[in-house]
């Protein structure tokens, strides 16, 4: 339609406007995009799957849980029933990311189903809050191998077919990086994953940011009501102080939503980016409103 336009305020003018806004929209938009999601059985990155399958993805779920854990809901296959019916399409893919060939295998299937890789998330991880002596070396390396390793090699699988694809984002589910002794002090070896996955997302950003490939990270302000806070970080009484996981979902649906080639090398709060996006009432986001908000451990 360039170069079309026969006079100010003509018909055809007004054709160019609008195909213009519809080819921002298809490019911006969530559907028949293919995402790449790591641990998303449960928790935050099924709700995130769901978010944006609600507008009509393509949701790869690549995790370790086929058959049903007995203190935990969900797998990949009761995920992937749960995308379908909000709405987007779905491939469930065993992975454990920390085995490289398992990687590449999930993401030549993501590949071979839906043509290409749009979008990777990297939600997988692992968390114990064991301080230096109380942590077995087990469980140090199952840590750093997940959520260091695990984010490195997902990424760099996903990097050729981001390359193709509309929009590309990475995101990683880490906090921003503060050398503060404080928030080593607890529980170093944890603390030591995240941070090293924060710094291949900003790795990434730098690496691939002139190729229009963006990579932020995100973290919630607040603890989320997900079974590690259940689990691990004080049951009922933190949940109740928690937020849903639909804020980070929202949260990240807007990121995911801002052009890649400018919009890179972020740390990401989820409520400074809805913030950002015109919310001032998170009131819908709390799991007990009565209750005051427990802030996030890295915040």
């Amino acid at each position: 339609m360039m170069g079309l336009r026969p006079s100010a305020g003509g018909a055809l003018c007004w054709a160019e406007t609008l195909f213009n806004k519809s080819s921002i929209y298809l490019y911006m938009s969530f559907r028949n995009k293919t995402i790449f999601i790591t641990g998303a059985s449960r928790g935050i990155g099924k709700e995130i799957a769901l978010k944006l399958a609600a507008e009509g993805a393509r949701i790869v779920i690549a995790a370790k849980t086929a058959v049903p854990h007995p203190k935990l809901d969900g797998t990949i296959y009761t995920a992937a029933e749960e995308i379908v019916k909000a709405g987007g399409e779905s491939l469930a893919v065993v992975c454990d990311i920390r085995d490289e060939a398992q990687i590449g295998k999930a993401v030549e299937a993501a590949v071979a189903r839906f043509g290409g890789i749009d979008i990777l998330i990297n939600n997988a991880s692992a968390i114990n809050l064991s301080k230096v002596e109380q942590t077995e070396s087990k469980r140090f390396d199952l840590m750093q191998q997940i959520n260091v390793r695990g984010t490195f090699l997902v990424s760099k699988a996903c990097i050729p077919f981001l390359r193709k694809g509309v929009n590309p984002h990475i995101l990683t589910l880490s906090p921003p990086v503060n050398m503060d002794p404080r928030w080593l002090g607890g529980h170093v070896a944890y603390t030591l994953s995240k941070y090293g996955m924060s710094m291949v997302a900003m790795g990434l950003a730098a690496e691939f940011r002139p190729e229009g490939i963006a990579s932020n990270t995100l973290w919630p302000q607040t603890t989320i009501a997900t079974a590690a806070v259940q689990n691990l970080l004080g049951g009922d009484i933190i949940t109740s102080r928690s937020r849903k996981p639909a804020i980070v979902a929202d949260a990240a649906y807007a990121i995911l939503s801002r052009p890649s080639g400018e919009c890179s090398g972020h740390h990401f709060i989820d409520e400074e980016v809805l913030r950002e996006e015109g919310t001032s009432d998170f009131s819908k986001y709390a799991v007990d409103g009565t209750q005051p908000l427990m802030k996030d451990l890295f915040l």
